[in-house]
């Protein structure tokens, strides 16, 4: 059993202690002023740029605030049209019924379809080529020097076979090669091990993506057909996206986060 489950154990056996409640809800309203206290000491670059990260979460908040906020609609009613003798200047007036309604459901269902699609990882430290591409110098000619091994993990399809050695441009090593990946479900907090089918994209260029190279950051798509997981109109879904977070050649596995 991993270390970092005993607590989860102990709870599912005997509950929470009798105060755990009040202890966290006073943790939480201590946290601020720790908070304050830290951020009172930062000073040159780091509070630089802590300021900029600080200021980028307040305008997403806001945003996002101001995107549920409700504002008042003017809507006609028909029943509130007084009858009888009306004075002319009235004639074209009609009833008007006051009704408050989230900002707009257009933005807002795009800043859902949107939120389906943020990955964990937004920002990608840079792979360059001469660390994912070793250089092979075989037979007599040592300059033309124009076969590479990928030192990076890859997958490739079922149907896979390589090409003959003479033609071959691109090796993709055996050990290197992953069929499945560690992917956790943000939702239900928990890790399933599931096969790939096949890379989306990978951030650093196009050419990794094409070779199935898998690095930090990449999206690959999983086959999540063994979760249940089920559309609005009941179809099974077979296949989901996922982002690595993990540098897998470092690990000799790969994890991901389901993007939900």
């Amino acid at each position: 059993m991993p270390q970092n489950e005993h607590i989860e154990l102990a709870r599912k056996r005997h509950g929470y202690r009798l105060d755990h409640h009040e202890r966290k809800r006073k943790k939480q309203g201590r946290e601020p002023h720790a908070h304050s206290k830290y951020v009172k000491r930062l000073h040159g670059l780091k509070a630089k740029l802590y300021n900029k990260k600080r200021f980028a979460e307040k305008v997403a908040m806001k945003r996002k605030i101001k995107l549920h906020e409700k504002r008042e609609t003017k809507n006609k009613k028909e029943e509130d049209t007084p009858k009888g003798a009306v004075p002319a200047y009235l004639l074209d007036r009609e009833g008007q019924s006051r009704a408050k309604v989230l900002s707009n459901t257009i933005k807002q269902k795009r800043k859902e379809k949107a939120g389906k699609w943020t990955v964990p990882l937004p920002k990608v430290k840079a792979v360059g080529e001469d660390e994912v591409f070793k250089v092979l110098r075989t037979g007599k000619r040592k300059k033309k020097a124009w076969k590479r091994m990928i030192t990076k993990v890859t997958y490739v399809g079922e149907g896979f076979t390589r090409k003959p050695p003479k033609y071959e441009r691109f090796i993709r090593p055996m050990a290197l090669r992953f069929k499945k990946a560690h992917v956790t479900h943000p939702e239900l907090k928990a890790t399933f091990s599931l096969p790939i089918i096949g890379v989306k994209k990978n951030p650093q260029t196009a050419l990794y993506t094409q070779l199935g190279v898998i690095t930090k950051g990449t999206i690959i798509e999983v086959n999540v057909s063994d979760l249940g997981l089920v559309t609005q109109s009941g179809k099974v879904i077979w296949g989901k996206y996922a982002q690595v977070t993990n540098n897998p050649e470092n690990d000799g596995c790969i994890n991901a986060v389901l993007l939900v």
